[in-house]
């Protein structure tokens, strides 16, 4: 408590002391151009990544960066898509994985999440991610590499499921939204995002390679060379 009370007396002395003017251009309302969908992991912080300010980015973020399938329940992920794209106007929504993410390892392996029954509930809107991990990497024997298989699988299946919320999918028919998907490798600080043309995840250098998921087609991944060179099928 002590360090969050610190950190609190910091940002009003210097981070609001020097952009005074900026909080209170947008204390009366927000117009994000974004939706950023994101894990909830400590070591992942969507302005600082983004370089975003106040009103910039409106964020969503749980465990796994999941979204439930439209008609599931009507919990807070429902809500949030809702006014952000029906509410706010937000012109694109980010899904963004990570490397070394809990939720993800947890996925592939379930035995772990036995005194953890909540988590495990909540892991079942991945269930789709853990299939497609079996089924195309039934070779891939090394642990980290099927870890971040799923991480990036993972984010093409929480697409899928955010084209079921009714306000992305009029979105994407009326041309006024698009769909990306990112992950962000921590050791490097560097950001991919789904390319749809050829299946890959590709660094962004200067931000301006960003691809956007095209509403009707199905996204597709090629395999990645594994660290020997041998390409796993």
């Amino acid at each position: 408590m002590r360090k969050l009370l610190r950190g609190v007396q910091q940002f009003r002395d210097t981070v609001y002391a020097g952009r005074r003017d900026e909080f209170i251009r947008v204390a009366d309302g927000q117009n994000p151009y974004a939706l950023f969908v994101t894990c909830s992991d400590s070591r992942v912080d969507p302005e600082l990544l983004t370089s975003s300010g106040p009103g910039d980015i409106f964020v969503l973020r749980n465990a796994g960066n999941l979204i439930p399938p439209y008609g599931t329940g009507r919990g807070g992920e429902a809500a949030t898509i809702e006014y952000a794209v029906s509410g706010l106007g937000v012109r694109c929504i980010v899904v963004c994985g990570h490397t070394g993410c809990g939720a993800m390892r947890a996925l592939l392996d379930p035995a772990s999440l036995a005194s953890l029954p909540m988590t495990s509930d909540w892991l079942a809107h991945a269930d789709a991610t853990r299939a497609v991990v079996e089924s195309r990497y039934p070779n891939m024997t090394d642990g980290n590499e099927r870890w971040l298989a799923a991480v990036e699988e993972n984010v093409l299946v929480q697409l899928e499921h955010l084209k079921t919320h009714p306000s992305v999918a009029g979105g994407l028919a009326a041309g006024t939204l698009t769909l990306y998907g990112w992950t962000f490798d921590m050791r490097q600080g560097l950001v991919r995002s789904f390319d749809p043309h050829d299946g890959h995840f590709l660094p962004l250098p200067d931000g301006s390679g960003a691809e956007p998921l095209p509403p009707s087609v199905a996204p597709r991944r090629v395999i990645r060379p594994s660290a020997n060179g041998n390409g796993q099928s």
